[in-house]
């Protein structure tokens, strides 16, 4: 990625510190993904991505701000993506998911918090995020206690807007959320010197929407046997889904989908059909944080759903528009990322039901509960989730773990003696 360098230079960032950083991945995603049999052809250009990641996409966005627009760089599924496009700006995915941003973070956060909290924080402060440094707006939520709180520190190294979120899913807390989407919009209006049309708001609507389906398109295609694509490939184009180009990742993402129906009408598939099925439940997984499904993975079991932020909650139900006003599309958008399932809610017994919907629809064997360290919320809630599921007779796993590597051989004896009792 050294012909990038100029743009790293103009970005402001680390390139010492940047160029370590680089020499990592390489090596690790070759490990990871390219070392897998019987991949499909249209992850070809996912490889692409991946394999300048700080370069071709960054490029776009720098690129977008030459003509005088905006970057907004976003931490969770519930900033609407549609206010953002609206306004002519590009939304952009921003949550950490590399240890090697984790010491810089620790440097201003506490170490007893979550480790994506601590990477996000690490990847600003150290300059070597290249979308970090694209952006004009940072958009923090109020999904946990950490993130409220380093929300106030992220602040003084850039400019960020805070949406409060509801805790309960009540009529009152649906009005309050209405309210902090009408004032995100207006926030969006200053930056970008864009005013948000009811014309621009629809296009932005369908625009994400379309998103949707195709990622919809790939998971349902994960219900068949033998399944057709592998769970760390699946979870690679959702996390690519937060920052690429909306059409061009939708285009892709259809184009990879038609070539796995053919392989389902052939009954070809990446594991034999005897294969385990896993869900996955529980905390994002941002890159490049795939260890859990290629340990998973490279155990001969299929990972076939994730429900999770970088999973179903992302693109589950689309934007109903009803109505041609400004409020009724805010409160259209509303209504859909109202049903967003996160830890967050109490109570939230709609996650619950999910998870239950999704071990039946999907034929899993088993759900793995993931947990990033020092995550309360979701941490807690797997009392619930785990008597749920022993209810309807579904085995389960607690995982809980970090960014480091030093745990693996760990997770891979626990991980196989689960695959082994299925």
């Amino acid at each position: 990625m050294s012909d990038y360098k100029t743009l790293w230079e103009s970005l402001g960032m680390d390139l010492e510190k940047h160029d370590k950083l680089c020499a990592l991945l390489p090596g690790f995603y070759e490990e990871v993904y390219l070392s897998q049999e019987k991949r499909p052809q249209g992850m070809n250009y996912f490889n692409l991505v991946v394999s300048a990641i700080h370069g071709l996409r960054p490029q776009e966005l720098v690129n977008h701000k030459t003509q005088g627009e905006k970057v907004v760089g976003t931490f969770c599924v519930f900033v609407p993506d549609e206010l953002i496009f609206a306004a002519d700006a590009i939304g952009v995915g921003l949550c950490g998911g590399s240890q090697f941003w984790v010491p810089d973070g620790e440097k201003v956060l506490p170490k007893n918090i979550c480790p994506l909290i601590k990477s996000f924080m690490g990847a600003k402060i150290s300059k070597t995020c290249p979308f970090f440094q694209s952006c004009d707006l940072l958009i923090g939520e109020t999904t946990c206690d950490g993130k409220k709180k380093a929300w106030e520190i992220l602040k003084d190294y850039a400019d960020v807007h805070v949406i409060h979120l509801p805790q309960m899913k009540s009529e009152k807390e649906f009005s309050l959320f209405i309210k902090e989407l009408e004032i995100l919009k207006e926030k969006l209006e200053e930056i970008t010197g864009n005013k948000i049309t009811e014309d621009a708001l629809k296009s932005s609507i369908e625009l994400i929407n379309n998103k949707r389906r195709a990622l919809k398109r790939l998971y349902d295609l994960r219900k068949q046997n033998p399944v057709p694509i592998s769970g760390k490939d699946a979870l690679l184009i959702s996390q690519i889904s937060f920052y690429d180009d909306p059409a061009r990742f939708t285009q892709k993402v259809n184009e990879i989908c038609g070539e796995l129906e053919d392989r389902v009408k052939n009954g070809e598939g990446v594991f034999p059909s005897s294969s385990k099925r896993i869900m996955i439940t529980g905390t994002p997984m941002a890159i490049p944080n795939w260890k859990l499904h290629h340990i998973i993975e490279s155990l001969n079991a299929a990972v076939v759903v994730e429900e999770t932020c970088t999973g179903t909650r992302y693109f589950e139900n689309e934007v109903k528009i009803k109505g041609e006003s400004m409020n009724e599309l805010i409160n259209s958008i509303a209504e859909r990322y109202f049903k967003i399932n996160c830890a967050c809610f109490t109570p939230n017994k709609d996650r619950i039901h999910d998870i239950i919907r999704l071990a039946k629809e999907y034929k899993v064997d088993g759900v793995i509960y993931y947990n990033l360290q020092f995550c309360q919320t979701y941490a807690i809630e797997y009392y619930n989730v785990k008597k749920a599921l022993e209810k309807e007779g579904i085995p389960n796993l607690l995982i809980e773990t970090d960014y480091s590597e030093s745990d693996t051989e760990q997770l891979r004896t626990r991980i196989e003696a689960f695959i082994e009792m299925l």
